[in-house]
């Protein structure tokens, strides 16, 4: 792993010219935060030695860095989920290639199904702790101590002081950020009404089918975390009602420029 990493790090570092200080995931019909980028240079995944591609609807697939409130950053337009058949080690790899570039903060960004009563579809919540239901781990196998410890401590994934900060930058415009609870499951089926009860009885505010595994390798690295989920359905009893991923899709793009305008607040500090 540590070999394939560094082989990926010398390539992108043979493209770019500033070393990146923020890494941000982007999610399901959230790419467009790339507008509000400075871009410098675009990699397609495809041409990124060791990189998986992305099979999914919503996600562009390319390497984007550039600056955005004054920093330096890489983004993933375009994220890797369990559910295309990769392993978890896949799913981090570019976020162990972001930590080796340089980025001390990850933001991370999805779409997920509301099982919080209080919660209505264009929600946003900013993640303050998880559940994981993915039946898998990153960490999982050998460990290579230049990356990270053989057991990280979980106890705050997300960083406190960043999430004060998003309620802060909120509040001061107007627009209503949740807090809450993250459950990830494998996917690719959306939940039943009793997994959504599930899911609620055993302490989470939303669910998806992202997120946690690419938190868990960026702690196991000491990297910061901040992330927010976009309510784009209801697991409710009364409010769940049939959706596609197009559905998935509309809702996270309709309030993806409040969602914007937070973490790019947030970044500039």
């Amino acid at each position: 792993m540590l070999k394939k990493i560094k082989e990926t790090v010398e390539y992108l570092e043979s493209k770019i010219t500033t070393k990146p200080e923020v890494g941000i995931i982007l999610g399901t019909g959230l790419g467009g935060l790339v507008n509000e980028i400075e871009i410098r240079h675009t990699l397609p995944y495809e041409f990124i030695p060791n990189f998986p591609v992305s099979t999914v609807d919503g996600h562009n697939g390319q390497l984007i860095f550039g600056t955005m409130g004054g920093k330096n950053i890489v983004a993933m337009q375009g994220r890797f989920h369990y559910y295309e058949g990769y392993t978890m080690q896949e799913i981090t790899f570019p976020v162990m290639v972001m930590k080796f570039l340089g980025i001390e903060l990850l933001v991370l960004s999805n779409a997920s199904g509301g099982v919080n009563p209080d919660f209505e579809v264009g929600d946003i919540m900013v993640i303050n702790d998880h559940i994981n239901l993915m039946k898998d781990n990153p960490l999982i196998g050998k460990n290579e101590e230049e990356i990270g410890t053989r057991f990280p401590d979980m106890g705050h994934a997300y960083d406190p002081q960043l999430i004060e900060k998003a309620m802060g930058i909120a509040r001061k415009h107007g627009i209503k950020l949740q807090q809450g609870v993250y459950a990830a499951v494998s996917g690719p089926t959306y939940e039943t009404p009793a997994e959504y009860r599930y899911i609620r009885t055993i302490g989470a505010d939303a669910v998806g089918m992202s997120t946690i595994p690419e938190v868990i390798a960026a702690r196991h690295m000491g990297l910061k975390c901040f992330a927010v989920s976009i309510i784009s359905d209801l697991g409710v009893p009364g409010k769940i009602v049939e959706i596609t991923h197009k559905h998935v899709i509309d809702a996270a793009s309709a309030v993806e420029p409040l969602m914007t305008q937070i973490i790019k607040e947030m970044i500039a500090g």
